[in-house]
């Protein structure tokens, strides 16, 4: 039987600031087991929580930037529930005052997923399975997390994938948040139903805690799998919380799901109502940087290839290291050639991308660019002193003089192109039968003998009219 699927996802996102949410805890990956902790994260008697201001502003840098609206008016709620890994048996979190209402991020088909709300609450601790015991490491309670909710308008597994690396990409472009899934600082619970057309729509599973865009598709791939079994079997799903494991690639039952009236919700009494002004609103919005969308938009517009500028546009360093390059005057196109070629041969990984790491200056770059956008050197040439610039943090001069920038003349292009017939007697047979490609042997003298000052093409033409 033919279903359709309705999911949403709920993402949990790390903030980047330096304390955690109530206390001056510092919020740095990693640490010894509870080290990163004290009273009041670890929920101890008479400790009492202070908001920490940098996290309202955090929250609604976020919200403007998934176009929400923002509540001017906001409050923390306790949220009860039972679980190692939350010392004093509730989580402070928000209900119904969010900070961040009513987004939007817009797929590359058009298609806009909703998101409903955007709340803050502090993180709870990790559990350390290890040997047939569990332990609790409260390092990670209290840091700050921003909960992005999506309303149920994701249709495939695909668009699933494609709405988190959109949010990941946003929110680490504004400087929210690092959004290191294999570190936890970005989890994604995928809520997942299936009903069949013009039929209500079905019970819904949640996938707690995925860590990567791959594992969101397979995830979802595996329980839209195991929801069509039950009900073509005549069964029905019943609401639970799942558990995707990488290693057995599996989903599996953890719990039946909690509603929430189960939490209890309450206004949080031993934190003050605050206000979110205006002029503050205005202030965080104008200092948002360029989206990754509109960046995208923007490079397709200067005439770089779609492809090419997709594999740079989603790395903030790099794309302010391209602008840099582009603004001293060089052209985009090479410039663009020289990062997805040499400078990226040196970036083995998507972090390596990120952190962006390089000896040379978009301004080196740049000098370096203007000689082939002048002609005066060729691009192989130009990656090959680009390699050696990446490895010294020398300028393109230490590498390239003057006399490797005057031009062949055509006397001596003429001379070099006599030089390859009579060095290459048998290729000049081949070409003469048609064997076209046998001119290569040609090129390979003329431009190690010009060292690369050469121009193909001219070359092409003379030793074709010499043969002749």
């Amino acid at each position: 039987m033919s279903y359709q699927l309705v999911c949403g996802i709920e993402t949990h996102i790390e903030l980047a600031t330096k304390t955690k949410i109530f206390c001056g805890c510092t919020t740095q990956f990693g640490g010894e087991p509870n080290t990163h902790c004290c009273p009041v994260c670890t929920g101890q008697p008479g400790s009492l929580p202070v908001l920490n201001r940098s996290v309202i502003e955090y929250a609604v840098r976020a919200g403007l930037a998934v176009h929400c609206d923002i509540n001017n008016n906001s409050h923390m709620d306790r949220k009860n529930y039972v679980y190692p890994d939350l010392p004093k048996a509730y989580q402070i979190s928000q209900f119904d005052e969010p900070v961040c209402v009513n987004g939007y991020i817009e797929l590359d088909s058009g298609k806009k997923i909703r998101i409903e709300r955007i709340h803050i609450e502090e993180d709870a601790g990790k559990l350390v399975h290890d040997g047939g015991y569990t332990y609790v490491d409260y390092n990670r309670g209290g840091v700050p997390l921003i909960e992005i909710v999506s309303m149920a308008d994701i249709e495939t597994p695909q668009e699933a994938r494609e709405y988190a690396e959109k949010l990941q990409l946003i929110m680490r472009n504004v400087g929210v948040s690092d959004c290191k899934m294999q570190e936890g600082s970005m989890r994604c619970d995928v809520n997942v139903s299936l009903h069949e057309k013009g039929e209500p729509w079905g019970t819904r599973t949640e996938i707690k805690n995925i860590n990567s865009l791959s594992n969101i598709v397979r995830a979802m791939e595996l329980e839209i799998e195991r929801q069509e079994d039950i009900l073509d079997s005549g069964e029905k799903v019943i609401q639970s919380t799942m558990r995707y494991d990488a290693n057995s690639d599996t989903v599996y039952v953890l719990r039946t799901k909690e509603n929430a009236d189960d939490y209890r919700y309450f206004p949080e009494p031993d934190i003050l109502r605050f206000y979110i002004s205006p002029e503050m609103v205005d202030s965080i919005r104008e200092s948002l940087p360029e989206l990754p969308d509109a960046k995208l938009k923007r490079y397709l517009e200067m005439g770089l290839p779609e492809n090419n500028a997709r594999l740079i546009y989603k790395y903030k360093n790099v794309t302010g290291f391209f602008d840099g390059a582009v603004n001293e005057g060089a052209s985009a196109g090479n410039v663009l050639n020289m990062i997805i070629g040499p400078v990226f041969a040196t970036l083995q990984t998507e972090e390596d991308k990120e952190n962006f790491e390089i000896k040379t200056t978009s301004s080196q770059l740049a000098a370096l660019v203007k000689l082939i956008d002048e002609k005066k050197i060729r691009a192989n040439k130009a990656k090959e002193v680009l390699a050696q610039m990446l490895e010294s943090g020398k300028d393109v001069t230490e590498y390239v003089k003057e006399d490797d920038l005057a031009g062949l003349s055509d006397d001596d292009l003429r001379t070099l192109c006599q030089g390859a017939i009579d060095a290459n007697p048998k290729a000049v047979e081949d070409i003469k039968n048609g064997k076209d490609k046998a001119i290569n042997v040609m090129f390979g003298y003329v431009m190690k003998n010009s060292r690369g000052k050469a121009d193909v093409k001219k070359a092409e033409a003379v030793i074709r009219e010499l043969i002749k």
